[in-house]
C-alpha cells in the first residue's frame, strides 16, 4: 500500500464532497491536523478510522486503497444519479443520448 496514494485519494473524495479538513475531522472524531497527516501520506488511519473515513466520504474501500471503483451494479447507478443532480433537463436529456451512443460503440 503507498501511503501517499491513499493519502491523495481521501483528500480528492472529500474535496469531491465539498467537506473541508476541519469538517471531515469532526465527522470522525480526529483532530485536523491528523487528517492532514493522512492525506499528506504521512500517516495511515487505523482500520475502524478507515471504515468511518470510507462510510463519511461515501466512497468504496477498494478505491481508496487500490484506485479501483466498486463496479456493482447500485454503486454505479448512485454515482450517474450524483453525476446528474446538478444538471438541467436539456443537460440530462444529452447525457442520455451519450450513454446510448457510448454502449452502441463498446464492441
Amino acid at each position: 500500500m503507498n501511503k501517499k496514494e491513499i493519502g491523495s485519494r481521501i483528500k480528492e473524495a472529500r474535496v469531491k464532497r465539498n467537506l473541508t479538513q476541519d469538517q471531515l475531522a469532526e465527522k470522525v472524531d480526529r483532530v485536523t491536523t491528523y487528517i492532514s497527516d493522512i492525506e499528506r501520506g504521512s500517516k495511515l488511519p487505523s482500520l475502524s478510522l478507515f471504515i468511518n473515513i470510507v462510510e463519511v466520504l461515501n466512497v468504496s474501500a477498494d478505491y481508496i486503497l487500490r484506485g479501483e471503483i466498486d463496479a456493482g451494479k447500485q454503486y454505479v447507478y448512485d454515482d450517474i444519479i450524483q453525476s446528474l443532480e446538478g444538471l438541467n433537463p436539456k443537460q440530462r436529456l444529452g447525457v442520455i443520448e451519450l450513454i446510448h451512443v457510448y454502449i452502441k460503440n463498446l464492441d
